[in-house]
């Protein structure tokens, strides 16, 4: 383990921008060690995204790798049929990182990714982060090890639509949307939600008036307020347990 000193020097290389806009959470980013990030700082270029605000559309090829260090991003599968219908696949924010294909040498990918809660990212140009991946191989390897635990997390939610009940789905949705915003409330429409969650607006509407029951959450008008962290996820089902451990094995 880096000492204090060393710690503090790699948060620094990794939160600061060309041009001292910071980038100030992503935690691929503070793995990066400082002489690889003095490499890839030039190539960070901060934006600002608002809700539901596209990243890529289905089977376009990524212009940007994306790390978002405020706000919520979801990958979502868009059906071939016209009910309009969309189920997320996963969330994504200050934990990971937008744009897959461009590590592992896809041009896109079927489905849509955009932004589910308001907030920033650092973005690298495409051609330059491939350039980055081969010239970095300690940033590249972090990658490869979230891609690892992306895909827990991608598998574990098939199953948990599959195999849970809605309330439980709901309350992992909530835990998982907490951990990335960073704050006790933000702000999800019911059909919104439901989109999400892959079930219809009256199924979420029953969803989150349980949970608000139980003492805790509070919903009301597209806003959603933490209460009850600890009974929130004794809610949820262990589907959210395996993720986050996933994730904190593997991006320790």
């Amino acid at each position: 383990m880096p000492d204090e000193m060393e710690f503090r020097r790699r948060e620094g290389s990794a939160n600061s921008l060309e041009g001292g806009n910071p980038v100030r959470r992503n935690h691929l980013l503070d793995l990066v060690p400082p002489e690889e990030m003095d490499r890839i700082r030039p190539h960070l270029r901060q934006d600002d995204f608002t809700f539901r605000q596209s990243l890529y559309e289905n089977h376009q090829p990524s212009e940007f790798a994306c790390f978002p260090h405020a706000g919520v991003f979801s990958i979502v599968a868009v059906p071939e049929d016209e009910s309009g219908m969309i189920v997320e696949i996963a969330t994504i924010g200050n934990e990971g990182m937008v744009g897959l294909p461009l590590l592992l040498g896809g041009d896109g990918m079927p489905g849509m990714g955009f932004c589910q809660v308001p907030g920033q990212a650092a973005m690298i140009e495409a051609r330059s982060f491939r350039e980055l991946i081969d010239a970095c191989p300690s940033f590249r390897r972090i990658l490869l090890r979230y891609t690892q635990a992306l895909i827990t997390q991608i598998s574990q939610g098939a199953a948990c639509n599959r195999m849970h009940a809605i309330n439980e789905r709901c309350a992992r949705w909530m835990l998982m949307t907490h951990d990335r915003v960073g704050a006790d409330h933000f702000t999800i429409t019911q059909e919104f939600l439901g989109q999400m969650l892959g079930v219809r607006r009256p199924s979420v509407s029953v969803a989150a008036n349980m949970l608000q029951e139980a003492g805790l959450i509070r919903y009301s008008r597209g806003l959603v307020v933490i209460t009850n962290r600890g009974g929130l996820e004794a809610a949820s089902c262990n589907c959210y347990r395996i993720i986050r451990d996933e994730f904190e094995r593997l991006l320790r």
